[in-house]
């Protein structure tokens, strides 16, 4: 079924990555962004990054199938139960990856100025190779890849709204991304990325 879409695919070393532009229609997409941006539970914890604590800059809110906590650069998050509109997203998803997920992340930028920094979905609870599904609404952002040792290998492309990016095998050991500021006026962007959290118990 994936293959009726179009899909960009870049060669990278250590990396799998596939990009669908038109994973949503544009309604589909609308409807989606005016629905989670009303009912969602949004917070903006504090972040600590090289020592020092600020507020992070965007919206975050954590939805999960388990009460199974996440937690990155020190912040741990119980997730909150799975929606109407996030059941909907996952389900179509199946047609674009076998991963079952647990557990979805949302995150809120509510202009330039919100971001997130260069990182990794590296957290042991992701398991050795996780499958990351992130599905972008609202205002397009440009996406940032680096190779964390190869220097020349970088990407940058932009997420549209109703779009959806995979990333799956060794990309997430080898390879750091980020949503960076902007000075341009953007509206606000929604961003869900869906993960498997294998909590040791």
């Amino acid at each position: 079924m994936s293959l009726l879409f179009d899909v960009f695919a870049p060669e990278l070393p250590d990396a799998v990555i596939r990009y669908y532009p038109n994973f949503l229609t544009c309604e589909e997409a609308d409807a989606y962004f005016e629905t989670l941006h009303a009912i969602t539970p949004w917070r903006n914890d504090p972040i600590r990054v090289f020592g020092k604590t600020h507020a992070q800059p965007r919206m975050t809110s954590l939805h999960g199938h388990t009460t199974d906590p996440y937690g990155y650069s020190g912040i741990v998050m119980q997730p909150n139960p799975m929606n109407e509109p996030l059941l909907g997203i996952e389900k179509k998803l199946k047609a674009f990856t076998n991963e079952s997920f647990t557990t979805v992340l949302l995150n809120l930028y509510r202009n330039g100025k919100d971001s997130n920094g260069w990182h990794a979905d590296n957290e042991p609870e992701l398991s050795k190779n996780p499958v990351i599904a992130s599905v972008s609404l609202g205002a397009a952002r440009y996406f940032h890849l680096k190779h964390t040792s190869m220097k020349n290998q970088r990407l940058k492309f932009e997420l549209a709204h109703g779009s959806l990016l995979v990333m799956e095998g060794t990309t997430q050991h080898f390879w750091k991304h980020q949503i960076a500021k902007t000075a341009r006026e953007v509206g606000p962007r929604i961003n869900l990325t869906f993960r498997k959290v294998l909590t040791a118990r």
